[in-house]
């Protein structure tokens, strides 16, 4: 009987080795968890900063939104893809309606240093900073580029337009940052100095705008 319950204390003690084993890892896991989740209590947010967000209120006794102004009426967003064509393939088949002079391709330039380059880079060769670091290399955008040969009809300005209004499996949608026409003025830099294509002379219209 003595023997038996020395066998039966030995094999308590296993079994709450065991459990203890196991509530140990329990409470590592537990306090890790808010590590790799980056949850503790104390973590704060980039965004929870003590700068004032938009329209929220300065009063701590009175927190919240602001309200409008009196008599203010909301301003007018910018135009968005939906308005002027519906997707890829209507996208395709627009022609561009803003000539490649001197003026739109100096704006396209600039629009492009700012949207642009990060991934497509400065050369336009898809070798940005950020292009580098994506699991596929952004599209070469100059004549040098042979698996999308932009002089042919298969890649007309359209479809340049509805890569940037639609976006593609690793490029972002432009349509709610740049107008339609700002599109058309990259697009316009894209064939003119990148793929080095003649610019389109501005009419007299044009010139005395």
């Amino acid at each position: 009987m003595r023997k038996l319950s020395l066998a039966m204390i030995k094999q308590l003690a296993i079994r709450l080795g065991y459990q203890m084993t196991i509530a140990k890892s329990l409470v590592i896991a537990l306090l890790l968890a808010p590590t790799f989740a980056h949850a503790w209590p104390w973590s704060m947010d980039m965004a929870n900063q003590i700068s004032i967000k938009p329209q929220e209120s300065v009063d701590p006794a009175n927190p919240g939104m602001n309200s409008f102004p009196k008599r203010s009426v909301p301003v007018a967003g910018t135009a968005t893809s939906s308005i002027e064509v519906k997707d890829k393939d209507a996208a395709f088949k627009l022609v561009n309606p803003i000539p490649a002079d001197k003026k739109s391709v100096e704006m396209g330039g600039r629009l492009f240093a700012i949207y642009c380059v990060p991934c497509h880079g400065k050369s336009g060769t898809g070798d940005g900073y950020v292009g580098k670091k994506l699991l596929m290399t952004p599209f070469n955008l100059t004549s040098s580029n042979d698996m999308h040969p932009w002089d042919s009809k298969d890649y007309p300005d359209g479809y340049i337009f509805g890569m940037m209004t639609f976006g593609g499996v690793v490029m972002p949608i432009y349509a709610i940052d740049l107008s339609p026409t700002e599109r058309w003025h990259v697009v316009n830099y894209v064939r003119t100095v990148l793929q080095k294509k003649a610019p389109v002379a501005a009419t007299a219209a044009q010139k005395t705008k």
